[in-house]
């Protein structure tokens, strides 16, 4: 597995880099300005949700841990295909661009 710091960077545009569609649908990309991020659609009893995590640049290893999460974003499926890789690819996309920083508490 070849980490995101290894990749020469040539692409500097938003990428999917992987993406499965369904009800169980995930994926992984980049978003361009080095930061690597994850998507998957989480159930719980009163909604079905699209849930992104932006990971900071340059991770240590090849999976993140909760402190290299920097913004997440949370959707609603009701408008979403999730069948559809465009449609899911979109709403992802869309997503990441309204991804929240996390708060971090000072040590």
């Amino acid at each position: 597995m070849t980490l995101a710091a290894d990749r020469p960077a040539v692409d500097q545009r938003f990428r999917i880099e992987d993406i499965s569609t369904g009800p169980f649908a995930s994926g992984f990309g980049v978003v361009g300005d080095g930061r690597s991020f994850s998507f998957h659609v989480e159930f719980q009893v009163d909604r079905h949700a699209l849930v992104i995590e932006v990971y900071r640049p340059r991770l240590a290893g090849p999976v993140p841990q909760a402190e290299d999460v920097v913004a997440t974003s949370t959707r609603s499926l009701a408008n979403i295909d999730v069948d559809d890789e465009r449609s899911l690819a979109a709403a992802v996309r869309d997503a990441v661009a309204d991804a929240h920083p996390v708060p971090r508490s000072n040590r």
